[in-house]
C-alpha cells in the first residue's frame, strides 16, 4: 500500500492532467514527472506560512519552466493557496491559475515564469538579496530560496550566467532542482546535447547530486544534504519520468513521450480515463483531494504555521531588542521612500549625464542602504563605479558591500535584478551600454509584466559613442524601450518609466523620479559625452524639478512661440542654440520643451499639455534616434529630424556636423519647416 505522501504526488499527477485535459490546453508530462518533487519539498523543507503568503522571512520557490503550472497550482492547492474551483479554471479568463504562473505571493506564487531560464536566474537574484538582508540584519532571518528547472532552462544561454555568478559568489543558500527527463517539446534531449551538465555545475562550484528524481526517499536525503551546505549553492539533477503514470487505453505505458510535453493526455495518444485510473483517481470525477491527502496536508500546513510563528517569534524578540534596526526593515520591506535631498547633491558643471549619474549613485551609496547596483563589466564606464567606490562588491561569503560586479552577462544580471526586486526590502539597479538593452529584453519585459521597481542605467545613449562604430551606437533602442511606456500592465499602470534627461539638474530629478517610482521599472538613458547645462532664469535644480512632469519648457522668448522644438537628453541644448539662432537671426519666437518622458507628459491634463506644447503650433523635433521617437509629440503636421539609418565610425563631434545635430541644422530645417529662406 502507497505511503500518503506517494498518493500526494499522484493526486497531483491526477489534478494536473485534468486540468489540462479539461482546458484542452497545457503541458501535463513534465508535471507528472516533477511532482514527487514538489511534494517532499513543500511538506518537509520549504517554509511557510499558509495565512500570510507575504511573510518577508518564507523559504521562496522560483518555478522555471512556467509550463509546468499545473503542477505548481496542485501543490499549492494542497498548501490551502487554491480551490478546487480555482484549478478547475485552468486557463480560463479572469481565471486564477494562468497558463503560465503570473506573480502573486498571497497565493504563493514568486514569480511569473514561462521564458524558459529567468526563472531559476530570479532565484539567484532572491538569494542574493537574502545574503545581503541577513548580513545586516543578522542570521535570525537567513531562509532557503529553492528553484525548479528543466532541460531547457538549462539549454537556454542565460543559465551560463546564473550558474557562473551563484558559483562564484557560494550561494549555499540556492537549492536547484533539475528535472531531467530526457524530452523536450519536439524530441528527446540526445538529439539536441550531450554535455555534462553535473560537471559544467561542479565547474562553476556548485555541489551537484544526481538522484532518482521520482523516488522520494532519494529526494529527502539530497535537499537534506543540499540544506546542510555551507559554502556552495546546490544543483540535484533528477533523473525523471515524463508523464509518470500515463498509460494508453489498453494500458500500455505511455511514458517519456515527447507528445505528453505539451498537448492534454488524450490527444498525445495517451488514455486520460485510464491514466486517472491508473493513478488511483476517478476519471469522471478527477478533480478530488484524496482524504487521507488532505487530512495529510491539514497536519502539514497546520506545522507550517507553527514554525512560521516560532520564527515570527524570534523575529517578535530581535525587533524588542534592536527597535531601530526593526525600524529600519520594516521600511526597507515597505517600499518606503527614503527622504532624501536631491538638491544637495552638487552637481559639475556641463558633464555627461552619466557622470551626473554617477555623482548621485555615489551619494546613494553613503546615504541608502537597501540598494544593490550590478554592472556587466563597465562600471567604470556606465559610472556605476560612484556608488562601488563607496562599498565594494559582493564576494563569497561576504555580503556586506552592495555591488554585484555580473561580468559581460547583461541578460544574467536583468534577471538577477527581477530577482532581487520579488525577494523584497532591496532596491535593484544594474547598468551597461544602452545599445547592450538588446540582450535585456526578455528580463526587461518581465520586469513591466510584473512591476517590479528595477532601475536601469543604460549610458552611452546615441550615435555619439563615435569612434566604436555602429555596433556601440543605439538608434533604434529609444523607441524600443518607450513601447512600454505605452502599455499598460495588469495593474492599469504605465509599465514603464523611461528617462532621457538633458543635463546634470535634470538627471538628479529622474534619480528621484526613479526612486520614488515603486510599481514599475524605470529606465534612466544617459550620454557618454559631456552636455551643456540648460540655461536657468533662476535655481536650475527648481527648474528641472518641472521634468517631474514628463516634459516641460526649458527656453522661451518673449512674445507668442512662432515655433515650438521639442526633443530630451543631450538633443536639448542643440534646439535652445538653434533657437537663439531663429532669433538672432529671423527674429522669430520659439519655444523650446524637455520631454523626458513621453508616457509620463501624456498623462498630465489637457491644459498643461497644451500650455507646453501648444496645440496648433509648428512643432519641429529632434532625436539622436528614430524620428517616430518624437511623432507622437509633435503630432502628424509636425516634423522630425531624426536618424534613419545605422551610426557610423567617427569622433562624436564629426557626426554631429555629418548628420545634422547642430544649431545650424536646427536653424535650417526650422525655417524649412515654416516655409521660410
Amino acid at each position: 500500500m502507497k505511503e500518503v505522501i506517494e498518493k500526494s504526488a499522484d493526486n497531483i499527477r491526477i489534478l494536473s492532467a485534468a486540468m489540462v485535459e479539461k482546458a484542452k490546453s497545457g503541458h501535463p508530462g513534465g508535471a507528472m514527472g516533477g511532482a514527487d518533487f514538489v511534494s517532499i519539498l513543500y511538506s518537509e523543507f520549504l517554509n511557510y506560512d499558509p495565512r500570510d503568503g507575504n511573510w518577508i522571512n518564507r523559504d521562496r520557490f522560483f518555478l522555471d519552466p512556467g509550463h509546468m503550472s499545473p503542477m505548481l497550482y496542485s501543490i499549492l492547492t494542497f498548501a490551502g493557496y487554491y480551490s478546487l474551483h480555482d484549478i478547475e479554471n485552468f486557463r480560463q479568463w479572469e481565471s486564477n491559475t494562468p497558463g503560465h504562473p503570473e506573480l502573486n505571493p498571497s497565493k504563493g506564487v514568486e514569480n511569473t515564469s514561462g521564458p524558459l531560464g529567468q526563472g531559476h536566474a530570479m532565484a539567484v537574484g532572491a538569494a542574493i538579496a537574502e545574503r545581503f538582508l541577513a548580513a545586516r540584519f543578522g542570521e535570525w532571518m537567513s531562509h532557503k530560496i529553492y528553484t525548479f528547472i528543466s532541460d531547457g532552462g538549462v539549454q537556454e544561454e542565460i543559465s551560463q550566467g546564473a550558474g557562473r555568478i551563484a558559483g562564484y559568489l557560494g550561494l549555499s543558500n540556492l537549492i536547484m532542482f533539475y528535472d531531467s527527463n530526457d524530452i523536450q517539446l519536439s524530441t528527446e534531449t540526445s538529439a539536441v546535447t550531450h554535455e555534462d551538465t553535473a560537471k559544467k555545475y561542479s565547474a562553476w562550484g556548485w555541489n551537484v547530486m544526481t538522484i532518482n528524481g521520482n523516488d522520494q526517499q532519494e529526494i529527502r536525503n539530497a535537499i537534506k544534504a543540499a540544506c546542510n551546505e555551507k559554502g556552495r549553492p546546490t544543483l540535484i539533477i533528477g533523473k525523471t519520468i515524463m508523464g509518470k503514470g500515463a498509460v494508453t487505453e489498453d494500458g500500455r505505458s505511455f511514458e517519456r513521450q515527447s507528445e505528453t510535453h505539451g498537448m492534454p493526455l488524450s490527444a498525445a495518444g495517451a488514455s486520460f480515463e485510464k491514466t486517472i485510473t491508473n493513478l488511483g483517481g476517478d476519471p469522471e470525477d478527477p478533480f478530488v483531494i484524496f482524504p487521507e491527502v488532505k487530512e495529510f496536508w491539514n497536519k502539514v500546513n497546520a506545522a507550517k504555521i507553527q514554525k512560521a510563528n516560532e520564527k515570527k517569534d524570534i523575529q517578535s524578540q530581535w525587533e524588542s531588542e534592536n527597535p531601530e534596526l526593526a525600524d529600519k526593515l520594516k521600511s526597507f520591506f515597505e517600499d518606503k521612500v527614503p527622504s532624501i535631498d536631491f538638491k544637495s547633491i552638487e552637481q559639475k558643471q556641463n558633464i555627461a549625464t552619466r557622470g551626473a549619474s554617477g555623482i548621485v549613485l555615489s551619494f546613494f551609496a553613503k546615504h541608502l542602504e537597501n540598494m544593490i547596483v550590478a554592472s556587466a563589466d563597465l562600471s567604470n564606464s556606465d559610472k556605476t563605479d560612484g556608488f562601488l567606490k563607496n562599498t565594494k562588491q559582493f564576494k563569497k561569503g561576504d555580503f556586506s558591500g552592495a555591488f554585484l560586479q555580473a561580468g559581460v552577462s547583461e541578460l544574467t544580471m536583468a534577471a538577477i535584478a527581477n530577482g532581487i526586486a520579488l525577494h523584497g526590502g532591496v532596491i535593484p539597479v544594474c547598468a551597461t551600454f544602452f545599445v547592450f538593452s538588446d540582450y535585456m529584453k526578455p528580463a526587461i519585459r518581465l520586469a513591466a509584466l510584473m512591476g517590479l521597481p528595477v532601475k536601469y542605467v543604460w549610458t552611452h545613449d546615441a550615435f555619439r559613442v563615435g569612434e566604436d562604430g555602429p555596433t556601440h551606437q543605439p538608434v533604434e533602442q529609444e523607441a524600443q524601450i518607450r513601447l512600454l511606456e505605452k502599455l499598460r500592465n495588469h495593474s492599469g499602470k504605465r509599465s514603464m518609466l523611461v528617462l532621457r534627461p538633458a543635463d546634470a539638474m535634470e538627471t538628479s530629478v529622474a534619480w528621484k523620479m526613479a526612486l520614488e517610482n515603486t510599481h514599475t521599472p524605470t529606465a534612466l538613458l544617459l550620454s557618454r559625452q559631456n552636455i551643456p547645462d540648460i540655461p536657468a532664469e533662476s535655481d536650475r535644480f527648481d527648474e528641472a524639478l518641472q521634468a517631474e512632469k514628463g516634459g516641460y519648457i526649458v527656453y522661451k522668448d518673449e512674445g507668442d512661440a512662432d515655433i515650438v522644438l521639442v526633443g530630451n537628453g543631450s538633443e536639448v541644448s542643440t534646439l535652445i542654440a538653434g533657437a537663439k539662432l531663429l532669433k538672432e537671426k529671423k527674429n522669430i519666437n520659439t519655444q523650446v520643451v524637455s520631454v523626458i518622458s513621453e508616457g509620463l507628459f501624456k498623462e498630465q491634463n489637457k491644459t498643461y499639455q497644451n500650455m507646453i506644447i501648444p496645440a496648433g503650433k509648428p512643432v519641429l523635433g529632434l532625436t539622436a534616434g528614430l524620428p517616430v521617437t518624437l511623432q507622437g509629440l509633435t503630432g502628424d503636421k509636425g516634423m522630425v529630424i531624426g536618424l534613419e539609418s545605422f551610426g557610423f565610425s567617427a569622433p562624436a563631434k564629426v557626426l554631429d556636423e555629418k548628420l545634422g545635430y547642430t544649431a545650424e541644422n536646427v536653424y535650417k530645417k526650422a525655417l524649412s519647416f515654416l516655409g521660410m529662406k
